[in-house]
């Protein structure tokens, strides 16, 4: 079943019954329903909504990724199920015991799919493909991808992004990659948030902790894992706000038409193990593959592929 993301940016009061969502347009007094089972994402973002527990207890057991924004429209609070894999305990453990030699080894996969994914979308935003039907990857980038090392211990990670973030926006952009900078770094944080509930989401589906991470260990980030595993899903909101770029040139402040482009990034279509899915469902495959690599079932994880 293909999830659903559910976007809520005017007044509302949001409740249940007979396992549906319960929406009541306040501005309008229009109300509507969507079954609870269908919802993957629900974003939470106008000062205005009411949501009662009922309807919290409901999404959060089906592992629902509720996301709350602030008042300037930012992602900023993400709930998640406490329970989310009858197993949890056991897979628990098998994460607990992992070896530093194998979270060095993932770490690795995990790297080289990100610059692997990165020159993809480099190699179609650079100016010499201008009308090309072939958009090959971009060849500094894929040589990056070659040198990772266990642990990434030479940090080809930053060394490539030094590079991709200096290449891959307009120059009359002047962009440098900070949190807090200038547009287009709102569409990016924008779309890594939504992008990082998915991860955390799935991870919880898989019986994993999201806050014992394989690289990231800030001691007060509660979702070290999920900002590990996303890393080779952020070059596809990359590739989102280049389009969003394309369309807008500088104008770069938030519209709902650009939300509207990065909320449907979880619906996106992607390639993994060489099969069609949505975003959304291949994160679940990712994370079901790394549960099986701490458990030694399997020694690589399923990632996608942003093909040319």
């Amino acid at each position: 079943m293909i999830k659903r993301t559910l976007y809520f940016g005017n007044p509302a009061y949001l409740s249940t019954t007979l396992e549906q969502l319960e929406i009541k347009i306040l501005d309008t007094g229009e109300t509507k329903t969507v079954p609870i089972e269908d919802i993957g994402v629900l974003i939470l973002d106008n000062q205005q909504i009411t949501i009662t527990q009922a309807l919290m207890a409901k999404l959060l057991a089906n592992n629902t990724a509720l996301i709350t924004c602030n008042n300037t429209h930012h992602p900023v609070g993400l709930f998640l199920n406490l329970d989310g894999n009858t197993l949890q305990s056991q897979k628990f453990k098998t994460q607990l015991d992992a070896s530093e030699p194998l979270k060095k080894q993932l770490w690795q996969q995990t790297i080289t799919a990100k610059i692997q994914n990165q020159a993809a979308v480099l190699g179609q935003q650079m100016p010499q493909h201008a009308g090309s039907l072939f958009k090959a990857p971009d060849k500094s980038l894929m040589n990056y991808a070659k040198e990772v090392k266990s642990g990434d211990t030479d940090n080809m990670e930053a060394v490539a992004a030094g590079y991709y973030w200096k290449n891959l926006f307009p120059s009359f952009l002047n962009f440098r990659r900070d949190r807090e900078g200038d547009p287009p770094n709102n569409l990016l944080n924008y779309g890594y948030a939504i992008v990082r509930a998915v991860v955390a989401r799935s991870l919880v589906g898989s019986g994993l902790l999201p806050t014992l991470g394989i690289h990231h260990r800030n001691q007060y980030n509660a979702y070290c894992l999920a900002d590990d595993i996303m890393e080779p899903y952020r070059p596809y909101v990359d590739k989102v706000v280049c389009s969003i770029v394309d369309m807008n040139g500088k104008y770069l402040e938030i519209t709902p038409n650009m939300k509207k482009q990065l909320l449907a990034i979880p619906a996106m279509d992607v390639m993994i193990d060489e099969q069609s899915s949505t975003l959304l469902n291949a994160v679940q495959r990712t994370t079901a593959s790394l549960a099986k690599c701490y458990e030694g079932r399997v020694r690589k994880i399923l990632y996608p592929v942003i093909g040319n």
